[in-house]
């Protein structure tokens, strides 16, 4: 008996939140059809997935591994179902600078499906930091980037966001703010907080803090994502960060529970950028192509993204 895309689906969701009733809910299914899903799956595997404990459901060794298939499962359907046809016959070559969150946490697959849409399109990558890539645009050191297009500051470069990732509260399981039936940046002030600072990620969050009129208690500003993490995790801070980051677990199998606040917290937006003068060539195009069609396009014929 082969296992389905649903029982996959059912199984992730369950995962990440932690809890069947709450799983069903995001769903809109009964707790049921995921408690049957998931049953399936262990009889399929031969080994327990979850624990059931009274605060919900953790994964066992076994499950957090094939959590790591059914993430790459997901999300090979979602590359089927949502690229179009490439044009093979494509060549040329490309300079293109990205940022350390976009090179860690979002171009490296895209980097994979690009290369087999056009395997003889020769791209140069610079990780850098903003400043740098801005610059090297303008003095065509770089034809495109990928970045945080929400930081950019220079005029002359043009910027096109193809995707908003949400910012939320960052805490430990089991953490007295998961029982709150709302929480704001007043809540989050009282706790110690964890500054993430690459990629302007402390200027980035200040700013709403400001005008939140509140102030977080920071006790630790670090270039790590792995750090806040596992810091979160381990019960020594909170956190706001975005989904794009976001992972369950951390290199410790902590689990880390995630929260949306009641006060505006901008989300944080990724697209390309390039210099607004500049005549896109052949290859920028197949490039900024290739993004469009994998994420703006889909947006318009699509509800699942």
């Amino acid at each position: 008996m082969a296992f389905t895309l649903r029982q996959v689906r059912y199984f992730v969701a369950t995962a990440e939140i932690g809890q069947i009733s709450q799983a069903a809910a995001n769903l809109h299914i009964s707790q049921s059809a995921i408690t049957s899903a998931i049953q399936e799956l262990e009889q399929l595997l031969g080994a327990a997935l979850f624990t059931r404990t009274a605060q919900g459901m953790t994964l066992t060794d076994n499950g957090r591994h094939f959590l790591n298939h059914a993430y790459s499962i997901l999300r090979s359907v979602d590359d089927a179902l949502n690229s179009p046809l490439p044009d093979t016959q494509f060549n040329g070559s490309l300079n293109v600078a990205a940022s350390y969150t976009v090179m860690g946490y979002f171009l490296p697959h895209h980097l994979q499906r690009l290369a087999q849409w056009y395997p003889d399109l020769h791209m140069h990558l610079h990780e850098r930091e903003r400043v740098d890539i801005e610059q090297g645009l303008l003095d065509g050191r770089y034809d495109m980037a990928v970045v945080l297009t929400g930081n950019l500051t220079e005029p002359q470069i043009a910027a096109e966001t193809l995707f908003s990732s949400t910012r939320r509260l960052w805490l430990p399981a089991r953490h007295p703010l998961v029982e709150q039936p709302a929480v704001n940046l007043a809540d989050v002030a009282a706790q110690p907080y964890i500054m993430l600072t690459v990629d302007e990620a402390g200027e980035s969050s200040m700013r709403y803090w400001r005008a939140s009129g509140q102030e977080p208690r920071v006790i630790l500003r670090t270039s790590s994502v792995e750090a806040v993490r596992s810091m979160v995790a381990n019960g020594s801070g909170v956190a706001i960060l975005s989904d794009l980051v976001y992972r369950p677990w951390s290199l410790e199998g902590k689990r880390i529970e995630t929260l949306s606040l009641l006060d505006p917290v901008p989300s944080m937006s990724v697209g390309l950028a390039w210099h607004r003068e500049r005549e896109l060539t052949p290859a920028m195009q197949a490039f900024r192509e290739y993004f469009r069609q994998s994420f703006l396009t889909p947006q318009l014929t699509s509800t699942r993204r």
